[in-house]
């Protein structure tokens, strides 16, 4: 591995829709590096959380920009990592290792 896995995943995303697909797909979603690849995210969380992970999808979310009275700015450009584990694995339980 090239990189540090707590450098590779930031943080879990927790959401009405993360919180779904946990319940009915067996799927976590993490924020994760910028340039972090598949295989990159696939070892830091089989290494972080010791389970075997089916698939890795990924997504770029792009910054927005926001307007608050005259100033405006850019939200940041994020990448979120979708992560369906393999049948008979644990759930992997957010506090537990990161």
């Amino acid at each position: 591995m090239s990189m540090d896995p707590y450098t590779i995943i930031l943080r879990p995303v927790i959401t009405e829709k993360s919180t779904a697909l946990r319940e009915q797909h067996r799927e976590v979603c993490f924020e994760v590096a910028l340039h972090a690849n598949k295989s990159e995210i696939k070892k830091a969380v089989e290494h972080l959380f010791k389970v075997k992970v089916a698939d890795v999808r990924t997504q770029i979310k792009h910054g927005k920009e926001r307007k608050v009275g005259r100033s405006s700015g850019m939200t940041r450009t994020w990448k979120k990592a979708v992560i369906r584990l393999r049948e008979g694995e644990k759930m992997i339980e957010y506090f537990e290792a990161v």
